[in-house]
């Protein structure tokens, strides 16, 4: 399983703080992408597909071609701002 973790206001949008997908055909970050947006819909994709959602898989930030496998974590989140 891939464990999908959302948070902050990507996860109040979405109404869910995580998700588990099947492995299969997954081998980067954008197939976790296309996966969730055609299990969830349009809203999923108008909020993760946002140039400014950032991506991690096991805690290190990512891009949509970072590889993932099974097992592996893959989360969503806005940019961290602090003062």
């Amino acid at each position: 399983m891939i464990r999908v973790q959302l948070f902050a206001s990507v996860r109040e949008a979405l109404g869910t703080s995580t998700t588990e997908l099947f492995p299969a055909g997954i081998v980067e970050v954008n197939d976790v992408l296309q996966k969730l947006v055609a299990e969830h819909g349009e809203l999923w994709e108008q909020i993760l597909l946002q140039e400014n959602v950032l991506m991690a898989v096991n805690q290190e930030i990512a891009n949509r071609h970072t590889a993932v496998k099974d097992g592996d974590e893959v989360a969503f989140f806005p940019p961290v701002t602090g003062g």
